[in-house]
């Protein structure tokens, strides 16, 4: 089958994935069309125009198209007529309408509008959708809803529907060499049930939409009364949250990694040895960064809320407060001493098994999705 694979905006969890089919889907020739994940607003409407106007697009002889969710794919379809003649799937790492505002927004309700109808667009004009999480399939087809809701006429009834019918559930699997590196640490280091102070993990990206503040000062109100350690990685970009400023300075004394981590074996690395990966994020449509932390032995401590109920169980789940920052911070803390008071215990602990996400084991489902493809729209 030869797959035309369209990344609109190839921020690296989408490169990954994109990559991921690519190695483990060999038996498919697949054309790789991205496009820089830059100048947000832009590259969300002006994507479908680059594109209308390339020849790889225009003069395609795909079987299927498998795009993200950020194309315009009404308007790339309706600029490139031919294209509606291809089985389109569209693949959701996320979706605009769960998004959080950022706190400098300007409130610019038609940029927002505009962004919003587009991502709807999309999956109306596609033949199926794919979504990674059941938090994010829900959270899309309830808020469009309600956006439409609130629109002033000239809504038609059955779109919640309509998008409902044609979607399902598949989430971005974890890489073999994950396990595999995994296994080769447990093969190489004895296992640890010391009292030694836990090792507490931070691997997200250095941003709002991750709730650093929640989780820093969950740990600042810690301090005093009990040990830990520190290993604060992730992606970091030119202005990152203030708080992190201050947490390097607060909680100096307690930190043996600070820093995103450019080698990939030297990241694992790290979060092998860590004891403990938290979330606060107010937006996770899947939380490959915890899921990563997970298997390579991490105990999980996330707020009951977003996808995390879909992937973990209640025992890793703390409750959620996503409105309130110092309740939300409260209920980690109390989370975390469970596990602080004991850390003997806590390293006897075996974490929620992920096997079932491995590109080995879902690379068939991702097969039997494109051969649905051509199937359902052949009868059509």
């Amino acid at each position: 089958m030869k797959i035309l694979l369209l990344s609109a905006y190839h921020a690296s969890s989408h490169a990954r994935w994109a990559q991921g089919l690519i190695d483990n889907l060999p038996h498919h020739d697949f054309e790789l069309l991205t496009q820089p994940p830059r100048h947000f607003p832009w590259r969300s409407r002006g994507n479908s125009l680059a594109w209308a106007f390339d020849d790889q697009i225009a003069n395609t002889d795909a079987d299927i198209i498998v795009a993200t969710s950020m194309i315009d794919l009404a308007g790339l379809r309706g600029m490139v007529p031919r294209l509606c003649e291809i089985p389109t799937l569209v693949y959701f790492h996320e979706n605009q309408f769960a998004y959080p505002t950022r706190p400098s927004s300007s409130g610019d309700s038609r940029t927002n509008a505009n962004i919003l109808v587009t991502n709807l667009y999309t999956a109306l004009a596609a033949d199926r959708a794919l979504f990674n999480s059941d938090y994010n399939r829900r959270s899309f087809i309830s808020r469009a809803q309600t956006f439409l809701d609130r629109m002033p006429d000239q809504i038609p009834s059955g779109v919640r529907e309509r998008v409902a019918e044609k979607s399902s559930v598949l989430s971005v699997p974890l890489e073999d060499s994950l396990f595999d590196f995994y296994d080769a640490c447990c093969a190489t280091e004895e296992g640890s049930t010391s009292n030694e102070p836990l090792r507490i993990l931070w691997n997200h990206r250095w941003e709002y939409d991750k709730a650093p503040d929640r989780f820093f000062k969950a740990l600042f109100s810690l301090q005093e009364d009990y040990d830990f350690r520190l290993v604060v990685v992730g992606q970091q970009f030119r202005e990152a949250p203030p708080i992190f400023k201050e947490a390097r300075r607060r909680l100096a004394d307690r930190i043996d990694h600070w820093g995103w981590v450019e080698d990939r074996d030297t990241y694992l690395r790290w979060l092998h040895r860590s004891d403990l990966v938290v979330s606060t994020a107010i937006h996770e449509f899947q939380g490959l960064a915890v899921q990563e932390a997970t298997v390579l032995g991490c105990i999980p401590v996330l707020p009951h809320r977003l996808a995390f109920p879909d992937f973990f169980g209640e025992e890793y789940l703390y409750p959620s407060h996503i409105d309130s920052a110092e309740k939300d911070s409260t209920a980690l803390a109390a989370k975390l001493q469970t596990y602080l008071d004991k850390p003997s215990h806590c390293r006897t602990l075996i974490s929620t098994d992920l096997n079932s996400f491995r590109w080995s084991v879902m690379a068939d489902q991702y097969d039997r999705e494109f051969n649905r493809l051509i199937t359902e729209t052949s009868r059509e």
